[in-house]
């Protein structure tokens, strides 16, 4: 393959009005990234990473399935056996066979971005470019990529038992980014698993509890909610991959199920349901309380590949997208919510993209004058997250809702060189609105759309959110 230079100054934008309005507008802006999953313990102790391979590769899961399409041997993608450089050269011979999958831009994007490094990653450039980053990386730490890319807030993923002594050490200290907690609850709900009686043991333990009925169980939760919110914290998130339902219940329905549970006895399904149901809405109204935006994101089906999962353990890369109906959950529970005003302001992200649509409408039978685009339907998550998910997230978003008051991108990420992601979603959103208005769609009113193109990629998040920001 050619080496020449790949991401010039204009890459994707096609005409003079998308230059202008990436140029001009979107470019400088700093970067919010509401929802990823960085170590916040990597920032606070704030070593340099030294190598490529453990900032690119080591978690993700997008090069592990890209290189298992390419025919490479697992003990080259996470065994433990082989070297740092290995498992590179191996990335390098993925690389040039990934052309029109979204790593293709990604990496080359990555590399020019933090390594000024032009030349197209493959096998005869792979030691050349692996030394290069090498030799930066080992100088830089995480903290100062971040600021590097301009990243004022940071919102990480945390298990409501976290003691976030990481979250607090950052916040006492001298850094340019904020990195603020989120609420991730999603183990509160898995009551049918065998994991769930010692979780519950360790929620008692954080909180100074007993937990011996559901109202010691939501007084823990009472307390880490306030101990979250104490920290900073200005997001939950929820992210089971199952089809999900809000069933009716009675409050001694709940008492009865939870301490069946504890009595160490196994759930039926509806029992389940029933308890989930009465947990989503508990959590829904103090989320509400909190001032708190609610997340879900759903729609996988994870741990497909069983051997691989028992290989490598959860997270190994094995997961993929679902086709359970969401329509009616979704309804009854922002409806549930919002019949006695306590419906927070809520982000979903679907990652069927057959139902866009249903999301995007599903949003706006809750918009109110609480907050203009109160009700969110997020951006491309997981494996939309590339050029033609963004397009028709955005193409969509704009003829169900409203474009101009979207909250915009994130990297949903565990590298601390994926930042250039919003770069991506800028330059798509700009090309976007110029192709446009090229044919007579909307007006050609550069400012005016300058502004709307600002708000999307920066000012619409920081408001939506909260943040506290410092001007830096």
């Amino acid at each position: 393959m050619n080496t020449t230079h790949f991401i010039t100054d204009n890459f994707i934008l096609q005409s003079d009005i998308a230059e202008t309005l990436y140029h001009k507008y979107a470019k400088d802006l700093p970067i919010i990234d509401y929802h990823n999953h960085l170590s916040a313990k990597k920032i606070a102790e704030n070593q340099p990473i030294k190598n490529i391979t453990e900032a690119w590769l080591k978690e993700d899961h997008y090069k592990w399935r890209g290189m298992r399409a390419n025919g490479i041997e697992e003990i080259y993608i996470t065994g433990q056996a082989t070297s740092h450089k290995e498992k590179f050269l191996k990335w390098a011979e993925t690389v040039p066979n990934t052309l029109r999958n979204p790593l293709f831009h990604w990496t080359h994007l990555e590399l020019k971005r933090y390594f000024d490094i032009d030349e197209l990653l493959q096998p005869s450039t792979a030691e050349d470019i692996y030394n290069r980053a090498n030799a930066i990386l080992e100088n830089k730490t995480p903290a100062q990529l971040l600021e590097y890319m301009k990243v004022e807030v940071v919102c990480t993923t945390d298990d409501p038992t976290d003691d976030l002594v990481y979250h607090m050490e950052i916040a006492n200290g001298d850094f340019y980014t904020q990195v603020l907690p989120t609420f991730r609850s999603d183990e509160l709900f898995f009551i049918g698993k065998d994991t769930f009686l010692a979780y519950i043991k360790k929620l008692g333990a954080v909180s100074n509890l007993e937990i011996k009925d559901v109202d010691t169980f939501l007084n823990a939760i009472d307390k880490r909610l306030a101990f979250f919110d104490a920290q900073g914290c200005k997001l939950s998130d929820f992210g089971v991959g199952e089809e999900l339902k809000l069933a009716d219940f009675t409050r001694k329905e709940i008492d009865a199920i939870f301490s069946k549970r504890l009595k160490g006895n196994k759930l039926n399904k509806d029992e389940v349901d029933k308890y989930r149901s009465f947990l989503f809405i508990y959590l829904g109204k103090k989320y509400h309380e909190y001032n708190w935006v609610q997340q879900y994101h759903l729609g996988p089906v994870r741990n497909n590949n069983s051997r691989l999962l028992n290989q490598i353990g959860l997270d190994a890369g094995v997961d993929s997208i679902g086709d359970f109906p969401m329509a009616q959950f979704m309804s009854k529970l922002f409806d549930t919510l919002n019949s006695t005003n306590q419906l927070a302001k809520t982000i979903t992200y679907n990652l069927n993209p057959s139902q866009n649509e249903v999301f995007a409408t599903m949003m706006g039978n809750f918009q109110n004058s609480d907050y203009p685009g109160k009700m969110q339907w997020g951006s491309g998550w997981w494996f939309l997250d590339q050029k033609d998910g963004m397009e028709k997230q955005i193409n969509c978003l704009s003829n169900m809702g409203l474009l101009s008051r979207f909250v915009g991108m994130l990297t949903d990420s565990r590298s601390f060189l994926s930042f250039p992601r919003h770069e991506y979603f800028r330059r798509i959103l700009c090309n976007i609105l110029a192709e446009d208005v090229k044919q007579g769609l909307i007006p050609n009113d550069i400012e005016f759309l300058g502004k709307m193109v600002q708000n999307i990629c920066y000012y619409n998040a920081k408001n939506y959110f909260g943040f506290n920001l410092i001007e830096n």
